[in-house]
């Protein structure tokens, strides 16, 4: 299949990120371009000056009436809902509907893609995944709801050997032949509420990155999430799983092969192969998941055994996740300014076992603390608060650990180096959005860095 759209009138709906990836790849391909957007000129800024000097058409919303259907096709950005009006009459005038990764994918179909969808943990085993690729020699794009937008790959399709994708269930919404020569479902816990009617309508979302998938592809799954195991029944394809406990939770689909969490590392157990993980990275149960699933899709599709290992050993990690910033003196620093919620701070703490300096606070979002402080129990030797929800957190861990009051990031890194000995780690995890202090969370994630840098 080629894109070929050379003269056509599309409507690319979104001017977010992705959608400009795709007006870009539109006009390479010499199509009559529009793009719609709810902002107006002087708030898109530099996005606008880059829409004329492409050529296109720039409008604002509402569309005037008759403009989508009149288009040859319509492409949405992720963040456009489907169900609106205007989308919906062009569907009924029978104009096609693309997302933005399908439009790509139409570029691309002749380089094996894999992709990764889930609720948590796409983002670091996609770029994991990419790093196993790449250590397989194979020159690899990492992107999609990751980064670069997939649209980037489609502008120089002979450049990639492998496609790694993060895809969002936003995303899978929009596909209508995208097919994944490996597609991975990491977990499913509930999220964008805002979005769907149910978490059942989640789920099918995320599903779809099955739907096109035919001979010779395959699937992996979490065979520990129930949840997961009953939307791999929709897989028309061998069906591979992780697994932490090696027992999966449900009998079927029938696995074609399990992947199992073993102290240090894993094995591949249909290939009889062990794996280690003692990269710093990659610490952590959930890590092991995403390794597992990374090292599913990388052998399966046809990375080295050896390789695989040199990627798990070599990567990087992703910034302000669990990321180790410098050992001093003993006691290691991590950033973690990624967990914005105490969810994601419960992630962090198990994969400590003790001598914890937590560095918490910010915006808090109105969720209780008391399950970071059980979880934290026997771990978390003090808190050191920072920012607006300074005295919830002070009044959560009242009786049941240290807590020192500091304010500023600047003022808890310099109490932490007094308290903390070696062996400790201290972890900037804060479990409240950055907005009272910082930009944003990389913002803050930075600052720790250059603080801990500077120590």
């Amino acid at each position: 299949m080629t894109l070929s759209l050379s003269g056509q009138k599309v409507l690319v709906y979104g001017l977010a990120k992705s959608g400009v990836a795709a007006l870009r790849l539109l006009c390479q391909q010499g199509a009559s371009v529009t793009a719609l957007d709810a902002r107006g000129e002087e708030a898109l800024g530099d996005v606008a000056r880059e829409v004329k000097a492409l050529g296109a058409a720039l409008v604002t919303v509402p569309a005037p009436p008759g403009l989508l259907e009149s288009q040859a096709l319509v492409v949405v950005s992720p963040g456009v809902p489907l169900a609106l009006p205007e989308l919906r009459a062009a569907a009924a005038a029978r104009v096609p509907i693309w997302g933005e990764v399908e439009l790509a994918w139409r570029a691309l179909t002749s380089v094996p893609l894999f992709g990764i969808t889930g609720t948590n943990g796409k983002s670091t085993t996609t770029a994991l995944t990419g790093e196993l690729f790449a250590k397989g020699r194979r020159r690899t794009f990492v992107g999609g709801n990751l980064g670069r937008p997939f649209s980037e790959a489609a502008l120089t399709p002979a450049d990639w050997d492998a496609l790694v994708v993060e895809l969002s269930s936003f995303q899978l919404e929009g596909i209508q032949s995208l097919r994944p020569r490996g597609a991975a479902i990491l977990n499913l816990t509930p999220d964008h509420i805002d979005r769907y009617a149910s978490h059942q309508e989640y789920g099918e979302a995320k599903a779809r990155i099955f739907q096109h998938q035919h001979d010779g592809d395959f699937a992996v799954v979490n065979a520990d999430d129930a949840a997961v195991m009953g939307l791999a029944t929709q897989a028309r394809t061998p069906v591979y799983g992780f697994s932490v406990t090696g027992r999966p939770v449900v009998d079927a689909p029938k696995l074609s092969g399990l992947a199992v969490a073993v102290d240090g590392g894993f094995r591949l157990e249909f290939l009889g192969e062990s794996y280690r993980l003692d990269n710093r990275a990659l610490r952590g149960a959930h890590n092991a998941q995403n390794a597992m699933a990374a090292a599913l899709l990388a052998r399966l599709g046809g990375v080295p055994a050896d390789a695989v290992q040199a990627g798990l050993d070599s990567y990087p990690g992703l910034p302000h996740r669990l990321e180790s910033v410098r050992v001093l003196d003993g006691v290691e620093w991590v950033n973690d300014s990624k967990a914005t919620n105490v969810d994601s701070v419960l992630v962090a703490l198990r994969a400590f076992q003790d001598g914890v300096w937590l560095i918490a606070g910010g915006k808090g979002k109105g969720a209780p603390y008391a399950p970071m402080v059980e979880a934290g129990r026997g771990k978390v030797k003090g808190v050191l608060t920072i920012g607006a929800d300074s005295e919830a957190l002070a009044r959560a861990y009242e009786g049941q650990a240290a807590v020192h009051a500091c304010g500023t990031l600047a003022a808890a890194v310099a109490k932490a180096r007094e308290l903390a000995k070696a062996g400790d780690t201290v972890l900037l995890s804060p479990a409240c959005a950055s907005y009272d202090q910082f930009k944003n969370f990389e913002d803050r994630g930075d600052s720790f860095k250059r603080l801990v840098g500077a120590l």
